[in-house]
């Protein structure tokens, strides 16, 4: 039987680190957790109005948004701990360098293997948050994470937030072939 609650969560989340710069052309991260793929070619991230990010998206209407890495999880932890607010060169801090993007006004952070590039289709206000809707405009990734030219992500060293636990986890291995394993049942 199953155990009824009165609150649900969506799992798993991907740890995301937005970066953007700000009016002064100083580049800022941030970490989120609110955000996922819309169709082929757009993603939707949900921010609160009041991070230094969401300002920056707003102005410049362009940003990147780069998957944390087990490798890195201090400092993405530290990006989404401290505010571009209240700490305007958190980069350095945690030891993020970052280049300017070939294809947008936004931040590519150098220790993060997989970057995408994106440009802003609108920007919604609903229940206190701010969601940022994005078509996708180009993807980054490093040499080494790459099997026959394309993104390995068992390469990457992705990681998931658990809300329940509040904890960053791996992403594991294989389990099957998509759009293959069911062929079974036909």
């Amino acid at each position: 039987m199953k155990r009824s609650f009165e609150k649900g969560f969506f799992a798993p989340l991907p740890v995301l680190i937005i970066g953007s710069y700000n009016a002064n052309g100083i580049p800022n991260a941030m970490n989120v957790a609110w955000g996922g793929q819309v169709g082929m070619g757009q993603i939707s991230i949900s921010l609160s109005a009041s991070h230094k990010t969401t300002a920056n998206i707003r102005l410049n209407k362009e940003f990147t948004v780069a998957y944390a890495t087990e490798e890195q999880i201090t400092a993405c932890d530290f990006v989404g701990i401290v505010s571009g607010n209240d700490e305007e060169n958190k980069l350095e801090k945690c030891g993020f360098t970052v280049t300017k993007s070939d294809k947008i006004n936004a931040p590519v952070i150098d220790q993060l293997p997989v970057t995408i590039e994106c440009r802003v289709i609108d920007i919604q206000e609903e229940f206190g948050e701010t969601r940022v809707i994005a078509e996708i405009v180009g993807l980054k990734a490093d040499e080494n994470v790459l099997t026959d030219g394309k993104v390995d992500y068992s390469k990457v060293g992705l990681v998931i937030y658990d809300t329940v636990a509040k904890c960053y986890r791996k992403v594991g291995e294989s389990v099957a072939a998509a759009r293959s394993a069911g062929k079974k049942f036909q």
